[in-house]
């Protein structure tokens, strides 16, 4: 599989017992998923029946680990489970890809949990409860500022508290990667050391607007999503809006399409990287496959261009299987 030379074994234990240095390290959130299928998802007030349900591990965070550990990357995972049922399921996949978890708290109270519908044609819908993920706060971040800041690449979402995200991006000394999904309110310093920032279109238009506002002195250095897409110019060209993110701070963009693939934005050019044709069967936490394997190939030496190209392929494998660790790529798969 072409791409990634990343330095190091997958973080966790050595044969002789000494921990090995991450690469990089995912300061994020870890669910359990809970996983129905259906033919069709139901319309509000509907009643539709399922043919199956699977306790499945998940979490933005946990899955961009998982994907970029299984692709050959040393990797450790700031953040924190619950004390209940669904605690091992949340972390079956970082033990399984070799992930490090010496910062892995255990909270109190419930583990984070996704449920998510998978219609037919592979689309889905998901409700996320945060638990134990809301305690990944500045605090907790900070207890570990030694291995954020020893990572070459640190990253980053959007399913724990703000705090948390900020602190991250103050402690990380190497590459910094934000995906910010969901849209949650940072300060925009994040998003202008974000390199890249990692959006799709709808995220990608709540960054413009408030990155905007705040070049015209209307704000005061915070990211709300909602008043952002609103303030974003709804419509405009995605080259355009990769475009405008550069303008107004953000080092590189890779603005995710789906199934057409990717825009990056990088110093003066906007390079469209298209994704294989695949038939999709389950799209669950392909964005996030997406996110871990560009991360791998950033840390492995790749420049940001072919990292995305690396990076299409990875999540067009993920989208021809069910669930979203599961369904990721380990480096001996032959990628499409």
């Amino acid at each position: 599989m072409p791409i990634p030379s990343v330095p190091g074994d997958p973080a966790g234990t050595s044969e002789a017992g000494q921990a090995r240095p991450a690469t990089i390290v995912v300061v994020g959130s870890a669910n359990a998923d809970l996983l129905a299928r259906a033919d069709v998802h139901p319309a509000p007030g509907e009643t539709v029946l399922g043919r199956d349900l699977a306790v499945l591990p998940g979490g933005k965070g946990a899955n961009q680990a998982v994907a970029a550990a299984r692709l050959g990357a040393a990797v450790a995972f700031v953040g924190a489970v619950g004390d209940d049922e669904f605690a091992d399921a949340a972390t079956s996949g970082l033990r399984d890809a070799g992930v490090g978890l010496e910062a892995l708290s255990s909270a109190g109270g419930s583990t984070g949990i996704a449920v998510v519908t998978v219609a037919a044609d592979g689309e889905n819908s998901i409700v996320v409860i945060p638990g134990a993920n809301a305690t990944v706060d500045a605090a907790l971040v900070r207890r570990h500022a030694g291995l954020v800041g020893g990572a070459a690449v640190v990253v980053v979402q959007g399913e724990i508290p703000r705090d948390g995200i900020e602190e991250a991006a103050r402690l990380a000394a190497g590459r910094l990667v934000v995906n910010l999904a969901p849209v949650i309110p940072v300060d925009l310093t994040v998003l202008r050391r974000a390199d890249p920032l990692v959006v799709n279109e709808h995220e990608a238009l709540a960054a413009w607007g408030l990155l905007d506002r705040d070049v015209d002195g209307d704000v005061d250095g915070e990211v709300d999503g909602e008043s952002g897409a609103r303030a974003g110019a709804a419509g405009a060209p995605e080259a355009e809006i990769v475009v405008r993110l550069r303008a107004l701070g953000v080092p590189s963009v890779v603005l995710t399409l789906g199934a057409r693939g990717a825009l990056v934005g990088l110093g003066d050019d906007v390079v469209h990287v298209p994704s294989p044709r695949v038939e999709a069967v389950d799209t669950t936490g392909a964005g996030d496959a997406f996110v871990g394997a560009l991360a791998c190939a950033l840390a492995g030496g790749a420049g940001l261009v072919d990292a995305a190209r690396f990076a299409a392929r990875v999540g067009a494998f993920a989208v021809r299987g069910s669930g979203a660790q599961p369904s990721y790529p380990w480096e001996v798969d032959d990628l499409p």
